[in-house]
């Protein structure tokens, strides 16, 4: 009976140690910079092969080559469906068989609502809802055909809350929260693992001219990767980072919508993205928008595919 019991204990150690990234191919789109190329630089040294996806071309390979071990840099438009498709046949031409997908590109354009120029409006939500569904359609279903994969999606805080002045980039990323729900329910049981990766504000140059809410700490995109890392060694659905953001959006969620939006004023939450220096984001602001000018103010990504 000891020896039994020895045993199953054994099983139980075993079935809990964290799972290995060695060898694993790992595709992140908008990963030329920020918090993409800090999650490549931490996956690769895990041990797993990255494939480094931006439309960026050119320092996509430069980014892929700084980071060494093995990472490659491909072309991709993730708005593009055809794109995507062969972002994916590349990937396994060169590396094999896609076991991760992070989908972490996306754009934040800021300003009033009321006077958004429609086109600003339009490409967030290209790239941020049709990047995230393209890439979550391809990868999903060959996930699904070889019982195995995860799909990782970076979404933010915004995809649980909406800030004044982020009217679009909120109903971009709440819709990928809401699809990754979605998608878990009809992945269950498959084999195929679902995670949604929702930072507050991110120290990166695109983070420039950013203020921060009381008592909530900015976070580095080296905190974002270690956490995607995390998730996906000890698997799980809800990413927050700082991980204690899962307690406070718990918990405003219960409370009576007047309470809530006290709790936004006290903290200012619903003052960080009014309260910007317009001059310090006008680089990310041009790249955001392709160069085409905005009538928007400049504004951040959780990735950039700019």
């Amino acid at each position: 009976m000891r020896v039994l019991q020895h045993s199953q204990e054994g099983i139980t150690n075993m079935s809990k140690q964290p799972r290995s990234l060695v060898g694993q191919v790992v595709a992140i789109t908008g990963a030329a910079r920020g918090i993409g190329r800090a999650t490549a630089t931490a996956l690769v040294r895990e041990g797993a092969k990255v494939a480094i996806g931006d439309i960026d071309h050119a320092l996509a390979e430069k980014t892929a080559s700084e980071i060494g071990g093995g990472a490659i840099g491909l072309p991709l438009d993730v708005t593009d469906r055809n794109s995507f498709e062969a972002y994916l046949d590349a990937i396994e031409a060169r590396l094999g068989p896609v076991d991760v997908l992070i989908n972490n590109a996306g754009i934040m354009l800021l300003g009033d609502f009321f006077e958004e120029n429609p086109e600003d409006a339009r490409r967030q939500i290209d790239i941020n809802i049709w990047g995230v569904w393209n890439g979550s359609q391809i990868a999903g279903k060959r996930f699904k055909r070889r019982g195995r994969g995860h799909l990782i999606n970076v979404a933010s805080m915004a995809g649980k809350s909406g800030f004044p002045a982020a009217a679009t980039y909120c109903a971009t990323k709440h819709a990928v929260v809401g699809l990754s729900e979605s998608i878990r329910g009809e992945l269950r049981g498959s084999g195929v693992e679902v995670s949604v990766v929702m930072p507050s504000i991110v120290n990166t140059e695109l983070a420039s001219g950013l203020g921060s809410a009381r008592f909530i700490k900015n976070v580095d995109p080296q905190d974002v990767a270690a956490e995607i890392v995390d998730a996906l060694k000890e698997p799980r659905f809800d990413v927050f980072v700082p991980r204690s953001n899962g307690a406070l959006v718990r918990s405003m969620a219960i409370m009576p919508r007047g309470l809530n939006e006290s709790m936004s004023r006290f903290f200012r939450a619903d003052r960080v993205l009014v309260e910007v220096d317009d001059k310090a984001r006008l680089a990310y602001q041009q790249r955001a928008t392709g160069g085409l000018g905005s009538g928007s103010k400049p504004g951040i990504g959780d990735g950039s595919n700019n």
